[in-house]
């Protein structure tokens, strides 16, 4: 899976790292098993910088906590808004399976 989370805070390049980070553990907030050995799973972080404003190290822990929320939440909706595939045997959609 690859995912994006995205910020308008002035973000330096180690910043955004750790946002990254931060952020993967959206994932395990929304799957189970999360960071299994093989699975390539990859977060990336960008920052616009609009806000203007340099955040400090609260602001920082802040919107990694609100990344990784973000983040599990789009996994989810992604689950529930996805449809089966369209051949006979597919594995069912999740509104047809517990919907």
């Amino acid at each position: 899976m690859i995912l994006i989370v995205a910020t308008d805070a002035k973000l330096s390049k180690g910043q955004a790292k750790r946002l990254a980070v931060q952020a993967q553990g959206g994932m395990a907030l929304a799957l189970r098993p999360a960071h299994a050995a093989l699975d390539g799973d990859v977060v990336f972080a960008a920052a616009t910088g609009t806000s203007g404003t340099e955040p400090g190290v609260r602001d920082l822990i802040e919107i990694g906590l609100i990344g990784a929320e973000c983040l599990a939440r789009a996994i989810a909706r992604g689950v529930y808004h996805a449809t089966a595939l369209p051949f006979p045997g597919a594995f069912p959609d999740w509104r047809g399976k517990f919907g």
